[in-house]
């Protein structure tokens, strides 16, 4: 069982690449914009950044939606920018991460494996594709703070950075190298 999240800021591609990797592997494939709260839609929407408070119960569910999916043997990749090592640490270990902020203890259910695949490309390539996006939420005056607010993984995280500098077809066989691989 496999689970992969595909990181990174708006505009990177999280949703097309999942979505083809997804289809590709015969997986579930889950976007995280669509598990967002319709305050944090509305707040995005008006050109304000979500801040830690805002994305840590959306992170939390995400992390029980993979939970639900593990405990059935299903492989799922989720597209979910997951830009802070807490964040990720959020789909990791759920709740605890907040509560402990620390590695798991005895006795708690064990962390996820997922692994981490960094969508990572210049800021002006990525500022030209969310231009051209229609219809979604997030706009371009955010991508800044989305780029400041980045951690890019460590480690010893799970991760794989993918240069968006290459085609689709290239970005997805290589995130399925490094998944047959490991």
């Amino acid at each position: 069982m496999v689970l992969v999240v595909l990181m990174g800021v708006s505009g990177s591609g999280k949703t097309t690449v999942g979505s083809r990797l997804a289809a590709k592997l015969g997986w579930k494939f889950y976007d995280a914009d669509d598990y967002h709260s319709p305050e944090n839609k509305k707040k995005m929407a008006a050109g304000i950044p979500l801040n830690d408070e805002d994305r840590i119960p959306w992170l939390c569910a995400l992390h029980d939606m993979l939970r639900r999916e593990e405990s059935s043997g299903q492989d799922a990749v989720l597209a979910c920018s997951a830009l802070k090592k807490i964040y990720r640490h959020l789909l990791v270990s759920g709740a605890s991460a907040i509560e402990n902020n620390q590695s798991e203890k005895a006795g708690e259910t064990a962390a996820l494996k997922i692994l981490f695949v960094h969508l990572d490309g210049p800021t002006d390539l990525i500022a030209c594709r969310l231009e051209k996006r229609r219809g979604h939420f997030m706009p371009v005056k955010l991508l800044q703070s989305q780029f400041d607010a980045l951690e890019p993984p460590t480690a010893p995280e799970n991760f794989i950075t993918v240069s968006l500098e290459k085609s689709l077809p290239e970005i997805v066989l290589e995130i399925e190298k490094a998944i047959f691989s490991g």
